[in-house]
């Protein structure tokens, strides 16, 4: 809309969409992993060194602690993106003719954004919500794994494949295979709620 806010957030999304995951990875352990500045998170691994005299409930912490960090690196960029394409869909869809209407008849504008706007807006985001989904979680897996020394899909999977173990390689091909199948059913169920006047079932095959 022009204002400085919109214009900041705007570079920020860009920039977020820009910088691969693994980049953020390692801007995250300089600053908070006690590389130079802050030492707020563990540098590596997935749990502490007397993980098991803890807790259960400290346990569940201590895992949340270690994950904090590579999980922000890996959802980042992805964030950026799907925020960018919100962002784009809604100021597309707020300039068409039907929301002039809806305001000329004297509709509250709550009633306009979200009776009108978002049922037709969300319908391109959630389009484009599974690429989104397994972008963040698979793009740049391998490497912030790495970076992080956690034992993950993405290095499990690039270890099966380098090591020719391929019971492990193509277990986990259907494994990402599957959970983009189910984003993808995800997202057809999700056409529906925020669009009842979708109906797959009277759809003429």
């Amino acid at each position: 809309d022009g204002t400085p806010f919109d214009g900041w957030t705007t570079v920020f999304l860009i920039i977020g969409t820009a910088i691969p995951g693994f980049l953020f990875a390692v801007f995250l352990l300089v600053i908070f992993a006690g590389g130079s500045y802050l030492d707020w998170f563990p540098l590596a691994g997935l749990t502490s060194d007397n993980w098991a005299e803890l807790s259960w409930f400290d346990k569940i912490l201590d895992y949340f602690w270690h994950i904090t960090l590579p999980v922000i690196a890996m959802v980042i960029g992805g964030f950026a993106g799907l925020s960018m394409l919100t962002k784009n869909s809604f100021l597309d869809q707020i300039n068409q003719q039907y929301v002039l209407t809806a305001r000329s008849k004297g509709l509250h504008e709550r009633r306009v954004l979200y009776g009108h706007v978002f049922r037709n807006a969300m319908l391109i985001v959630i389009a484009g919500f599974p690429g989104a989904f397994v972008g963040i979680l698979f793009t740049g897996s391998l490497l912030i794994e790495i970076i992080f020394s956690l034992d993950g899909l993405g290095l499990l999977g690039f270890e099966a494949a380098f090591n020719r173990d391929y019971p492990v390689m193509f277990a986990t091909l259907y494994f990402f295979s599957l959970l983009g199948l189910l984003m993808n059913l995800l997202g057809d169920l999700m056409y529906t709620i925020v669009d009842p006047r979708i109906d797959f079932e009277s759809r003429e095959t």
